[in-house]
């Protein structure tokens, strides 16, 4: 009962003292066994059964089981064939830790019913399974150049799992001429490996070795392990820095920038580290204008440009600099560095100007000097070589010559006109023969003055002014401006008329300008029936020595206005009255009863007069023409029509506005008419001369007589030859009339026309003949008292309606 209890924990069995030794009876002696490590799993150990003595039927029924101590469970129990085979292989280095030549696996065989255990000891033999291996795969080591043959160095063992005879048997070093090991064996036989030194080192020829150590053990097959051995070699400072040459040559240009590399030296020190760090410095030989004009690097070497270089100061410059290194006792090396500097064309050109005139008049001779010029340039070769030109960007009047080396005249080559370009901007440009060229400017300015060379000019040469009439004394006709080129004085102008007489009148008693503008006045009022034109020279004169002068010719047209009314010329009538007209009741459809004429000094639409009923007893017993004022009947009369008949005619003109006149015609019809040929002259009778018709044929006489003293008068005038007189008009004499005649025949009468021209510019008299009832009728209208006239005729019309103009006349007037 108590083995049952304690069987399934070997450590509780372990634990209780008393159990353990009743136990401790059944236990039966060891059995060992011995296989190598690293069987397959399955192979064959042992049989336990036939071993133990144990039927291997009961294996089974008593619950075999093996319990291994203090260690996995590698092996397992066949209970089937009672065989002791591998469950998992065995490694004897997991096993038994320590290096020791013996290793051994306890497990106990245990049996219930009734418990049995039997103790058995597996011992593992050790195969060689196992290579040497170094701690650490690279090992180095840091030896100066300076250390002597014989010096050893301690390097890291190999090891190896195996035991015995498979542990590491030797050490083998890749070849080396330097190098070798001493291997040494310690107590417990393990075998150590010293590095030894066996020649000089040079680290300038080699800095770094290379060795492969390798661990052998003694198995069959012997297994191998290698590490490598870096060997990095010290450097002492025993080399010097060295250049590639001990002078150098290297050009540079002039005015290069600060900063422009000129060139790097690179001196070489075989050493390294601190030793082979070099300092570059210039040496006490380098002057201080070349320590000034270029900076050293002192740790690349650099050598670049500080100040400013100019060829022209200096062509070359030497420069002694050494390196030395950084080693406790240092080394230096030194070489000589010649800078050439090449000439660039950097200096400029330069124009000076030894004299010079800033002005000159217009009319200076060709050849004229102007300025002296003299050219340099600091440069040499073609870089100082230099051409002066002119500015071509426009063709001036100047040219320049080489008087010598160096020196230059500015001359006059052209005539000069101010009145084209006043000033000249004379551009001088001076370039050398450089590459690329450099040029410089320099401008002379010169001022044209004025002579008094250009007339007064008018935009044209013909001017013509309307004017229309009755205008103001004094209105602005039109502003005439000539124009001078020239400057201040002879660019000032006066105007004037030219004087000039018409009819004894100055053109200044009628025209007035102003000497500074040219504004053109008129100083009286013009009437269109008196004057139409006139023509007059125009003159404007600069103030230069000797002045200059141009005219120009004005031609004044005065233009009409509708200033003058119609006057009613026929039938005649005293101012006011009724004209009465006489026809017999049996006068036809058509008959001519009276002509109203009409006479209007204007001209042309101003002077067409038209005629119209104003007022009429019986509309549809006589007609109107519009155009030449015949009144004529449109039916025969009637005894129902009354005997007196009264006409209201409006005499219109085409103006604007239109001006009328009115004639009121009283018509009385009679039975019987005398009649006469409308070309037959009857002699007059004795009634012919009643009081009336004595005193209008006194009037003609005097009329007459008036004119042939006015006609005297004239002629001693022109025999004369006096002064020209302002002609006085009257204000209220200020129009003229146009004549215009009209011959009209019809059949019972014949109308004839005269037109007499007043210095009061009104036509006055019309002497009309008219046959009537055998009288001769002869009718005129009042003169004006005082006014001298004289007569002119007017071309007959060749119709009613057409009109014939005539120039007007200027009278003298009797005093």
């Amino acid at each position: 009962m108590m083995a049952r209890v304690i069987a399934p924990s070997r450590t509780r069995l372990i634990a209780a003292v008393f159990p353990f030794l009743a136990l401790w009876g059944c236990a039966l002696a060891i059995n060992r066994y011995s296989i190598p490590e690293e069987m397959e799993e399955g192979s064959f150990v042992a049989n336990l059964a036939t071993d133990l003595g144990l039927d291997v039927r009961s294996l089974v029924e008593r619950k075999a089981k093996l319990d291994v101590i203090h260690s996995k469970n590698y092996l397992d129990i066949n209970k089937e064939t009672g065989e002791l085979i591998i469950r998992e292989k065995i490694d004897r280095e997991s096993i038994c830790m320590t290096k020791t030549t013996s290793c051994f696996l306890k497990m106990d065989v245990i049996l219930e019913n009734p418990i049995r255990i039997f103790n058995i000891e597996l011992e593992i033999m050790d195969i060689n399974d196992n290579a040497p291996v170094f701690r650490r795969r690279t090992m180095h080591l840091d030896v100066s150049e300076a250390t002597p043959p014989g010096e050893r160095f301690s390097l890291t063992n190999a090891v190896d799992a195996d035991v015995g005879a498979n542990t590491i048997k030797t050490y083998y070093l890749s070849e080396s001429k330097y190098f070798n090991i001493d291997i040494q064996t310690g107590s417990d036989g393990s075998k150590y490996v010293d590095l030894v030194l066996s020649g000089n080192l040079d680290r300038e020829q080699q800095s770094v070795h290379n060795l492969i150590l390798t661990a052998v053990d003694g198995g069959v097959p012997p297994r191998s392990g290698t590490a490598s051995i870096v060997i990095n070699v010290l450097d002492i400072n025993d080399n010097a820095p060295k250049f590639s040459q001990p002078v150098f040559s290297v050009n540079v240009s002039e005015n290069s920038a600060a900063g422009t590399v000129v060139m790097t030296l690179n001196a070489t020190d075989l050493d390294e580290g601190t030793n082979a760090q070099l300092v570059y410095s210039y040496t006490l030989y380098t002057s201080e204008k070349t320590q000034e004009l270029f900076s050293l690097d002192p740790n690349s070497g650099e050598i670049k440009v500080k100040g400013v270089i100019d060829y022209e100061e200096s062509q070359s410059f030497e420069m002694y600099i050494q390196a030395q290194d950084r080693g406790a006792n240092p080394l230096s090396g030194h070489c000589k560095v010649m800078v050439f500097i090449t000439d660039l064309n950097d200096n400029y050109p330069e124009v000076l100007i030894k004299s010079v005139k800033s002005s000159l008049t217009e009319d200076v001779a060709v050849g004229t000097l102007i300025a002296v010029i003299t050219v340099s340039d600091r440069d040499s070769g073609a870089n100082g070589v230099v051409e002066l030109t002119l500015n071509r960007q426009r063709s001036l009047p100047f040219l320049l010559n080489k008087s010598s080396e160096g020196y230059f005249e500015l001359l006059v080559s052209k005539p000069l006109d101010r009145e084209i370009i006043s000033k000249y901007d004379i551009t001088l440009r001076v370039t050398d023969k450089g590459s690329p060229p450099l040029s410089e400017n320099e401008t002379i300015t010169l001022e044209i003055l004025d002579i008094n060379d250009n007339a007064p000019k008018f935009p044209q040469s013909f001017y013509t002014i309307h004017v229309v009439e009755n205008n103001l004394p004094g209105a602005l006709l039109t502003s005439l401006s000539a124009l001078d080129p020239d400057l201040n004085e002879n660019q000032y102008l006066v105007y004037f008329i030219m004087e000039k007489e018409i009819v004894n009148t100055s053109m200044s008693m009628l025209f007035s300008i102003n000497p500074e503008n040219g504004d053109l006045y008129a100083l009286k009022t013009f009437d269109y029936e008196r004057e139409r034109e006139f023509l007059f020279h125009i003159e404007a004169r600069d103030s230069g020595v000797p002045p200059l002068s141009s005219n120009v010719t004005v031609h004044i047209i005065i233009l009409d206005q509708n200033d003058n009314t119609p006057l009613i010329v026929s039938p005649w009538r005293a101012r006011g009255s009724v004209v009465e007209e006489v026809i017999p009741r049996s006068t036809d459809k058509g008959h001519l009863v009276a002509k109203v004429i009409a006479i209007d000094a204007d001209s042309e639409q101003n002077a067409r007069v038209t005629y119209q009923l104003l007022q009429i007893t019986d509309a549809s017993l006589f007609s109107l023409d519009q155009y030449n004022g015949e009144i004529r009947t449109t039916r025969m009369f009637s005894y129902r029509d009354p005997r007196q008949q009264r006409l209201v005619i409006v005499a219109k003109d085409n103006g604007e506005p239109a001006l009328s006149a009115t004639v009121t015609i009283k018509i009385s019809t009679v039975e019987h008419v005398m009649s006469f040929s409308e070309t037959t002259e009857l002699p007059i009778e004795y009634d012919v001369f009643t009081d009336l018709n004595l005193y209008l044929v006194i009037g003609l006489g005097a009329v007459s007589f008036l004119l042939l003293i006015t006609i005297l008068v004239i002629i001693v005038l022109k025999c004369q030859k006096p002064k020209p007189k302002a002609i006085k008009i009257p204000p209220a004499n200020r129009n003229s009339v146009i004549s215009r005649n009209s011959v009209i025949s019809q059949r019972s009468s014949t109308i004839a026309d005269s037109t007499l021209i007043s210095s009061d510019a009104y036509w006055y008299s019309l002497f009309l003949a008219e046959t009537r009832k055998g009288k001769v009728v002869v009718r005129q209208p009042i003169i004006p008292k005082g006014a001298g006239y004289f007569v002119s005729s007017i071309p007959r019309s060749i119709g009613p309606s057409e009109t014939t103009d005539s120039r007007a006349s200027t009278l003298e007037y009797s005093k």
